[in-house]
C-alpha cells in the first residue's frame, strides 16, 4: 500500500471549517486519525502559536450532535465524560452509540489497540472493531478499562466472536446467482480512489477491471 500523502495546511483549515472535532476532520479528509494528527500538529496558528490540532480539540463535544438518547430533547443529554467517570449509568443508553461518541470525540482511536489494524471495508468504510472492557464490567467506561480490538485479536485474546450456530450458518451459506439477470454495479469516484490507494492496478480498461474487486453478495 502506498504511503499516505502529506496534508497541506489549506486542506486542514478547510476541514476545520466543515467539522467540529479532530476526529471528524480526519473523517472529512478520508485519512486515518494518526495521519491527520501528524500534519495538524505540524502546522501552527500564527496568532496563538498553538498547533491546528490543539485549536480544533473538542473533547467535550461542544456543538456535536449527541446520540445517547432516543427521541428525547437533545438539550437534556448527558456529557460523555459523565459516563466515562461513572457519574451516569451507561445502562440507560445503547452501547453502540456510546462507542460512536468515544471514537467521534477522540477518546478512542479507530484502530485495534493490540495490532494497530485500521483498514476499512472499501464499499461502506466500516471497520471490524469491537469495544472490549478489560475488567469484563460493561458498565465501566473508564478510559483505562476500554479498548477497541479487531475481530482477530478479540478472538485470540478474549473469546469467540461467533457461536457454533453462527459459524455453521456462515460456512453453509449458499450464494444464489441468477445468470439470466444482469446487475449494473456503479462505483463512485471515492471508492475507485480507495481501491487505487490499496494498490490495486486497474489497468487500461478501468471500468471493466474495477468490478473484479467488488463483492456482489
Amino acid at each position: 500500500m502506498p504511503a499516505p500523502k502529506p496534508l497541506s495546511r489549506d486542506q486542514i483549515v478547510y476541514a476545520h471549517d466543515k467539522t467540529l472535532s479532530n476526529m471528524s476532520a480526519a473523517r472529512f479528509l478520508h485519512v486515518s486519525y494518526p495521519t491527520y494528527k501528524k500534519w495538524a500538529k505540524f502546522y501552527k496558528d500564527e496568532k496563538t502559536g498553538k498547533s491546528l490540532f490543539d485549536l480544533h480539540k473538542n473533547q467535550v463535544g461542544k456543538g456535536i450532535p449527541k446520540f445517547l438518547t432516543n427521541g428525547r430533547n437533545r438539550k437534556n443529554e448527558p456529557n460523555l465524560m459523565d459516563v466515562i467517570d461513572g457519574k451516569i449509568a451507561p445502562s440507560h443508553f445503547k452501547p453502540e452509540k456510546i462507542k460512536y461518541r468515544l471514537i467521534e470525540e477522540g477518546y478512542l482511536l479507530e484502530e485495534c489497540n493490540h495490532c494497530g489494524f485500521k483498514e476499512r471495508r472499501v464499499l461502506d468504510y466500516k471497520s471490524p472493531l469491537l469495544l472490549h472492557f478489560k475488567d469484563n464490567n460493561k458498565t465501566n467506561y473508564s478510559l483505562n478499562n476500554i479498548e477497541l480490538l479487531c475481530y482477530n485479536c478479540y478472538f485470540l485474546k478474549v473469546d469467540d466472536i461467533f457461536n457454533i450456530k453462527d459459524v455453521d450458518k456462515i460456512e453453509s451459506a449458499q450464494v444464489k446467482n441468477n445468470p439470466s439477470k444482469k446487475t449494473n454495479w456503479d462505483v463512485d469516484e471515492y471508492h475507485i480512489k480507495r481501491l487505487k490507494e490499496m494498490g490495486l492496478d486497474m489497468g487500461e480498461n478501468e471500468d471493466e477491471e474495477i468490478h473484479k474487486y467488488i463483492s456482489k453478495l
